[in-house]
């Protein structure tokens, strides 16, 4: 009688080949075939399953006193009330950090900017439009996102391209893609290989183009090194992004290996002109969101992207309740307190929204298996928002959660008190899960040094 005994596969044999005489390589999904029998590491060297970093987003923060219980220090349990009920099933999946300070060292609140920024940037803008540095998303796409299809993917379900949250400064701002037809096209249209399916027949003239920007990229130090430090950083972006269209079409020459995970999602129809003229009506954002947030979640799965970017609603929250004149922006300056609730009814109504919003998130990343768990074992989500108490434009105290368990990095179902400390704190800690290198990150109060080490496992 004879065992067989499997022969550990190294990942990177399978990323080798030959195409007219070039090499060229492939970052392919996570196969069975690569992994341990505990099916969470590689099985020629033991590495971990990567990590995979998201954000999501939405507006108009909560309202205090109804979504999440106070605590007077950190300890298990978030403590959901009537406003975020629907993350109560998740909660083993999350941890909320509370009480987190943004100190403004003398400049303004730019309502409903400076909370976005200040979180994301670790600085606080100097007036409106300004983002003073890279978001906390390309820093951790420049270390993890160097190798996939796309170095990072962004959405929206709100229809607002430019109301998006990832930025390297205020002269380059990501935009969202909007349209669930177009983040399929661009996800699973052409350029997509599927890595089940036996067809496969490269396109001898995307060696010839890539062949063309690496003309372009190879003489790009000897031309910038003649320009100004602004111009020279914008060719340096324009050059990364060279780069990234190398790595696609590097991509596009070799099929990947099949991937039990990677299932293409049926392609979305156009949307009739009715649904297309009311857009921003919650019912719509909540349908396109859930639309969206399956193909993101499958690109994911398919290794074509390892940083992805999710916004539900845009920072002035212009969404409104089908029959309704003011968005819900409108309405958490208008709407009167009602006495026996102690809140705004139809501003709680979307803040249910929202949370709702974020619970289907997280059931769509939990619901595609990968190795022994799921996807959203292997992710970090970065959930927040722009304000507290959006009547008052609050931005000490802002919401904040992570979701997931990075690959076994973070501790969940924690509420964490900040007790004032600089909300730059938790975008510190992510950055270290993510392996982000950075001693200290943000600037002025903001500055520091200390990630919140009681989420670390």
């Amino acid at each position: 009688m004879s065992i067989l005994i499997r022969k550990p596969v190294p990942r990177r044999a399978a990323l080798r080949g030959i195409f007219n005489g070039a090499a060229v390589s492939l970052a392919l999904p996570f196969l069975d075939r690569f992994l341990d029998d505990n099916g969470t590491a590689l099985a020629a060297t033991g590495q971990a399953l990567p990590v995979r970093f998201g954000t999501w987003y939405w507006g108009m923060g909560h309202t205090p006193g109804h979504a999440i219980a106070d605590k007077p220090q950190t300890a298990p349990g978030i403590g959901f009330m009537e406003e975020t009920k629907a993350l109560r099933p998740y909660e083993k999946e999350i941890s909320y950090f509370g009480g987190f300070g943004m100190p403004l060292d003398g400049r303004s609140n730019y309502t409903h900017f400076t909370g976005w920024v200040g979180t994301r940037t670790g600085v606080v803008p100097q007036k409106e439009g300004d983002i003073p540095a890279p978001t906390l998303d390309l820093l951790i796409a420049d270390e993890i996102g160097t190798t996939t299809r796309f170095k990072t993917i962004d959405a929206s379900s709100v229809g607002i391209a430019r109301e998006n949250y990832s930025a390297r400064s205020s002269e380059s701002r990501a935009q969202a893609e909007i349209s669930p037809v177009g983040l399929y096209a661009r996800l699973f249209g052409p350029g997509f290989t599927d890595p089940n399916t036996g067809d496969f027949k490269p396109d001898p003239r995307i060696m010839l183009e890539k062949s063309v920007l690496s003309a372009y990229t190879e003489n790009s130090k000897a031309y910038i090194k003649n320009l100004g430090a602004a111009d020279r950083e914008r060719m340096d972006e324009y050059f990364t992004s060279l780069r990234q269209i190398e790595n696609q079409m590097a991509n596009a020459l070799q099929k990947p290996e099949p991937n039990a995970a990677c299932k293409v999602p049926q392609s979305p129809s156009e949307p009739p002109a009715d649904r297309l003229a009311g857009a921003r009506e919650m019912p719509n954002v909540i349908d396109n969101h859930a639309v969206m947030a399956k193909m993101l979640a499958m690109a994911v799965a398919c290794d074509q992207t390892r940083v992805f970017n999710m916004v539900f609603t845009d920072n002035f929250a212009n969404v409104r309740k089908k029959g309704e004149t003011y968005t819900h922006h409108l309405l958490t300056h208008s709407e009167l307190i009602d006495p026996n609730l102690g809140y705004q009814p139809l501003a709680f109504w979307f803040n249910q929204r929202c949370s709702e919003g974020l619970a289907t998130y997280i059931e769509t990343l939990q619901g595609i298996k990968e190795g022994a768990g799921t996807l959203l074992d292997n992710c970090l989500v970065f959930a927040t928002t722009e304000t507290a108490f959006a009547k008052l434009h609050t931005i000490d105290g802002i919401p904040l959660y992570f979701v997931g368990k990075a690959g076994g990095r973070v501790k969940t179902g924690l509420h964490v008190v900040g007790g004032g400390d600089p909300i730059s704190r938790v975008g510190l800690t992510a950055m270290k899960i993510m392996g982000v290198g950075a001693r200290s990150w943000g600037a002025k109060s903001l500055q520091t040094s200390k990630p919140v080490t009681d989420v670390l496992a």
